[in-house]
């Protein structure tokens, strides 16, 4: 049998739904974290405050419910793009995360603040995290760049590295997806993720806007070096 269609009061829910998460983020874009309260999406939306609590029971529910749905989509938009190059073209691989990871940052900058930078006054996650399996996805999609480019590398100071210089829980969940490689991977995932960050950072808060007009470029040219530091090709270069 064929799944049912949702009832009409099923679709109104989910339009509702939708519509106080984009009122959520739009209040955060102009009056930043602090801005997000039920009470004030209740009142952007002409809903009375009771109303709204049968949507979001608190507003850490709904910080929680924000934080992991962005995330989810950003590990979906890198992800994508990193598999539409082979498992053998780990310059292509890299980039392709590197380039989706800024555009997906630069549509979503109050999705990239929740997830990365501004924290939420008085929000308690739940225990875990609020999107745990999302940043369990990035953080192996990230140690599986690095370890696509391990073969390549030749830098002394990766071979430096102890499992002791990283934390426990994280080496536990590194070790158990990939066995057989040195932490020198992880210190490399590490740097990657910095690399990646770093000047999508400075762009979504702002930084660059009168230091250069071509902030894509400067990108670029950083995932490009950072190709070559490991004795990879860029793709197109």
């Amino acid at each position: 049998m064929g799944t049912s269609e949702p009832s009409r009061r099923q679709r109104l829910r989910e339009q509702t739904t939708a519509e106080i998460k984009d009122t959520a983020l739009s209040l955060m874009s102009s009056g930043g974290p602090d801005a997000i309260t039920l009470r004030a999406i209740a009142r952007r939306m002409g809903m009375t405050p009771n109303a709204i609590y049968g949507y979001f029971a608190t507003r850490d529910d709904l910080i929680t419910t924000l934080i992991d749905e962005l995330y989810t989509s950003l590990v979906d938009a890198v992800e994508t793009a990193r598999d539409a190059h082979p498992a053998d073209d780990p310059a292509g691989r890299i980039q392709a995360w590197g380039e989706s990871f800024r555009s997906w940052s630069l549509a979503n900058p109050e999705g990239f603040r929740l997830i990365y930078g501004d924290p939420v006054r008085d929000y308690q996650p739940p225990e875990g995290g609020a999107a745990p399996e999302a940043q369990h996805r990035a953080c192996l999609g990230l140690v599986g760049l690095a370890v696509g480019a391990w073969p390549r590398v030749h830098d002394k100071d990766a071979s430096s590295y102890r499992w002791s210089d990283f934390d426990k829980g994280l080496v536990g969940k590194v070790r158990e997806a990939f066995p057989d490689q040195p932490p020198g991977v992880l210190a490399l995932a590490l740097r990657l993720w910095g690399r990646f960050q770093g000047l999508v950072s400075l762009e979504i808060y702002g930084h660059l806007r009168y230091q250069t007009a071509r902030p894509a470029k400067l990108y670029r040219d950083e995932l490009a070096a950072t190709l070559r530091s490991l004795n990879l090709t860029p793709s197109g270069r």
